[in-house]
């Protein structure tokens, strides 16, 4: 009898222990899987939190800066237009939207014209240039008007006004229009003050190679020309340019250099941020600071 309770004591023991070891197993999976569980929504925390500090929940969407989102470059068919000129259309991607570029604008009428181009305010203007300058596109060209706005205007290789690029690019940064009812404040700034660089084209609205270099203040209500820059040197050039005498173009007007004897030699674009030298820099009040912003 005793050995038939030992054996029952024993198989009663083994039991046991069986009983023991599979709790032991389910406990162990149990925190394997709680582990498991904590591991996940550690990295979904993660994720969730880097993607809240990217912007991803913001209700508006950082906005792109980059040039392709704002430049469009328009063909113009020059079957049509005669005096258009085909030099391909600037790159969409990686253009600079910051800061200013440099350009230097050398003419026979005395020493280099500086400028800085205003990358933020008018990133295609900048962008169109820099590529025509790259092409040679302005070089052993005219000036072919002083305007009646106070400003030389230069950059088109057929000297009739109607020449440019084939791809034209629509305006940016046009200073705002004053309101009708509000009167002139003494001592505003003008709309364009002396040294603004700006574009100019036919029709407004489509430009493409042309620009106006101001020598004198020009205020209107209805301003249509994009500014691009400003002269940091050589504005006594410019000055001179614009008290050449001038006769009819041809179709009226009398905006032509009597002798159209003004040459663009070259037209240079140095990278973002670059400096150039200067040859005489306009004063505080001959020469805008900035750019104004666009309307």
């Amino acid at each position: 009898m005793a050995s038939s309770r030992d054996r029952q004591r024993k198989m009663a023991r083994a039991k046991l222990d069986r009983q023991l070891a599979r709790r032991a197993a389910a406990a162990k999976r149990r925190r394997q899987i709680q582990a498991g569980v904590g591991v996940a929504v550690v990295l979904v925390l993660i994720v969730a939190g880097s993607a809240w500090a990217l912007g991803a929940f913001d209700d508006d969407p950082k906005e792109n800066t980059a040039a392709e989102d704002v430049c469009l470059w328009t063909p113009q068919d020059a079957s049509t237009n005669t005096n258009l000129k085909d030099v391909g259309t600037p790159a969409t991607e990686g253009l600079p939207t910051d800061g200013v570029r440099p350009m230097t604008v050398t003419t026979n009428q005395g020493a280099p014209i500086t400028v800085e181009l205003d990358l933020a305010g008018s990133p295609c203007g900048a962008a169109s240039i820099a590529h025509l300058a790259s092409r040679s596109f302005y070089d052993n060209t005219k000036c072919h008007e002083i305007t009646a706005e106070g400003a030389v205007r230069c950059g088109d290789p057929s000297g009739t006004g109607l020449g440019g690029p084939t791809y034209s690019f629509y305006d940016e940064n046009v200073p705002t229009a004053p309101s009708p009812s509000a009167s002139p404040a003494a001592g505003q700034p003008a709309t364009y003050p002396k040294g603004t660089v700006a574009m100019v084209a036919n029709p407004p609205g489509a430009n493409g190679s042309q620009f106006l270099m101001f020598f004198k203040d020009f205020t209107t209500a209805d301003p249509k020309f994009p500014i691009i820059g400003r002269i940091t040197g050589g504005i006594d050039v410019v000055e001179k340019i614009g008290a050449k005498p001038t006769v009819d173009n041809g179709t009226g007007a009398k905006v032509k250099p009597k002798d159209d004897d003004v040459v663009v030699q070259s037209v240079t674009v140095g990278e973002p941020g670059a400096q150039v030298n200067s040859t005489a820099t306009p004063s505080a009040s001959g020469a805008p600071a900035s750019s104004p912003s666009a309307g």
